[in-house]
């Protein structure tokens, strides 16, 4: 890498293929794919040139012990044990972070790691508190996509088409956590799928977008025909997701496939014979419920009454709009007129204008639409991904929030995401790919620095997710985190939905992971349980079985043991200024257990504890 300034165009030529790269314009092309290596050293290249040009300079690199810790918390969402931070540092060769990062990416932790990602960015914003109970089924499907290799494209197009038992098909999640509602469908496929909020077009035109309010809606138009329902199997009862078929028939064939001849009912209900119905001879007949809409639509003379042939010409009515239940067609409310039937809306896709055949089916709507969405040609799909992956990587994203995104927002760095989205699209959407590239980066492996203004100068800390926190307590506290019985944590009452250990921690230090960084702040409930928990104040008892028993009877040395608890909970050892400090302390308290168990437990609530730095 170099930093020097003026530096205008960055030109490689890699395996034949030229790259290039203008601050006039950000005019980026792409050839083959490209090793991770190779795109890895790209990325240092150009954000360099640009932070010299703005007369930033790049923080350090970070450590190994530091790099251990931040790649396996990233990748499989586990931090090291002591054994392996030692390892580590101690093992030679260049290449040992490449390895590391690789050995990862085929872990079960990297692929159970990003299932509950997945599962926290589509259920942190379920509409329909019943399907929480399905989280699950939906983490083991998506850690055997992530484990099987599958890439983005291909889980997305099963996302967005899915049916079938909500129990057993963990693909019905984005589904089921709206409860079969097209328009929440709609707002999550886009915020998710492509980072586009054009739910705010739902009742008027964007603000700030272009996105008009028959945009939103033609986009909802793919999912009317989205079954959401509760099915008994014997005594077994869930919900399942399946399609309504459209009727094609006309008003006269709806009330024949019901036993009703529309010319017998115009002579039972025409009690003055003069060959139409009003609205009084309508009421308690099947007209009744449904007859103000059908007068709207057939009454051609205006003269508020129904003739035989205007009954006879009425057009297919579509059902109600039930949300989870199904429609025929799509029906884009009328803001004036709340109570009215509707405007019918065909289903196109924002992005590409392209709209569906009206003869298809529910499944090939929906098939359609995800073929839109995954296509090359759709920039916002590999755009969004990237973002996101990499603003939880760096800690800054190109584009902040990370799902919200679009044609009139700026990205940071517009020449690094381009070539990372046209990449990431030559890898055919390979997750490991981008995130092999992204870690071997040394944007990725700059240390923190105090006051750095631009976000891919130096390391941001990341807080935690829920299930890291869990993993990083299970570490520290020297428990087996696959035995949800080894914390004992069994508190009828403190949480609502599970008393299971990792279902307590991950609901008290949870969050969406499409929150901005910046908007994540510790509550009380987190302080307190890692401050008074019960849990942890009888794990970290200098008697017993616990580590700091254990650590106590195998070092003599205080410092020793200093140097064992900080690997043990941060992963690290202390620095020079850290172990005078404790060893200051140990002097001032005359019982040496309860000096470290202060000491552990200080570490526990440090927020180098509860971030990825």
């Amino acid at each position: 890498m170099h930093d020097s300034l003026g530096v205008r165009w960055v030109v490689g030529l890699f395996a034949g293929v030229v790259w290039s790269w203008s601050c006039v314009g950000h005019t980026l092309s792409a050839g083959e794919p490209q090793p991770s290596q190779v795109v890895a050293a790209q990325v240092d290249e150009l954000v360099s040139a640009e932070l010299a040009r703005r007369g930033e300079t790049l923080a350090p690199p970070v450590s190994d012990e530091e790099f251990l810790r931040r790649a396996m918390l990233d990748l499989s969402g586990v931090p090291p044990t002591v054994s392996q931070v030692v390892a580590f540092s101690l093992e030679p060769g260049s290449d040992k972070r490449v390895e590391l990062i690789r050995r990862q990416l085929q872990s079960e932790e990297y692929a159970r790691n990003w299932a509950r990602y997945w599962r926290d960015v589509i259920y942190s914003r379920a509409t329909d508190a019943r399907t929480t109970r399905f989280q699950g089924v939906f983490e083991r499907w998506m850690t055997e996509q992530l484990r099987d290799g599958r890439h983005w494209n291909d889980i997305v197009t099963e996302l967005i088409t899915a049916t079938g038992d909500a129990q057993e098909n963990g693909a019905t999640a984005l589904l089921v956590a709206h409860g079969g509602n097209a328009q929440e469908i709609a707002a999550e496929t886009s915020r998710i799928f492509l980072g586009i909020q054009i739910q705010c077009a739902n009742c008027h035109d964007h603000p700030t977008d272009q996105w008009k309010r028959a945009d939103f809606h033609e986009l909802a138009a793919y999912f009317p025909r989205v079954v959401f329902r509760q099915v008994m199997d014997g005594d077994r009862r869930t919900f399942e997701v399946s399609s309504m078929a459209p009727t094609p028939a006309r008003f006269a064939g709806q009330m024949a496939n019901r036993g009703v001849d529309p010319e017998r009912l115009l002579r039972g209900l025409d009690r003055n014979g003069d060959g139409k119905i009003t609205r009084e001879e309508a009421a308690g007949s099947p007209l009744a419920a449904a007859f103000e809409r059908f007068l709207a639509i057939g009454d051609k003379d205006g003269d508020n009454a129904l003739s035989a042939d205007e009954i006879k010409a009425l057009p297919t009515m579509p059902m109600p709009q039930f949300p989870g239940r199904g429609s025929p067609e799509y029906l884009m409310p009328d803001l004036n007129d709340p109570s009215s039937r509707g405007t019918r809306v065909d289903p196109v896709f924002f992005v590409s204008k392209s709209k569906a055949p009206a003869e298809l089916g529910d499944i090939e709507r929906r098939y359609l639409l995800a073929s839109e969405i995954v296509d090359p040609s759709n920039e916002w799909f590999a755009r969004a991904y990237v973002n996101r992956i990499w603003t939880e990587l760096i800690g800054a994203g190109f584009y902040m929030p990370i799902d919200d995104i679009g044609p009139e927002r700026t990205a940071e760095f517009a020449a690094v995401l381009d070539l990372l989205a046209d990449q990431f699209v030559a890898h055919d959407h390979d997750m490991r790919w981008l995130f092999e590239t992204l870690a071997q980066t040394g944007i990725y492996q700059r240390s923190l620095r105090a006051g750095t203004s631009a976000g891919f100068a130096a390391s941001i800390p990341v807080r935690l997710r829920g299930d890291a926190v869990y993993e990083a307590l299970a570490r520290a506290l020297g428990f087996e985190a696959d035995q949800n019985s080894g914390f004992g944590l069994r508190q009828p009452g403190n949480f609502r939905g599970t008393r299971l250990p990792r279902g307590q921690v991950t609901q008290t230090f949870g969050f969406d992971p499409s929150t901005p960084q910046d908007d994540l702040t510790g509550t009380i409930p987190q302080a307190l349980f890692l401050m008074n928990s019960p849990i942890v104040e009888q794990a970290i008892q200098a008697e017993g079985r616990g580590v700091l028993a254990r650590v106590l009877r195998r070092f003599s040395k205080d410092e020793d043991v200093v140097r064992e608890l900080y690997l043990t909970v941060l992963s690290r050892e202390p620095s020079a200024e850290e172990t005078s400090t404790a060893r200051n302390y140990l002097a001032e308290v005359s019982d040496r257990n309860e000096a470290f168990e202060d000491l552990y437990w200080a570490l526990l609530n440090s927020s180098e504890f509860l971030n990825r730095r």
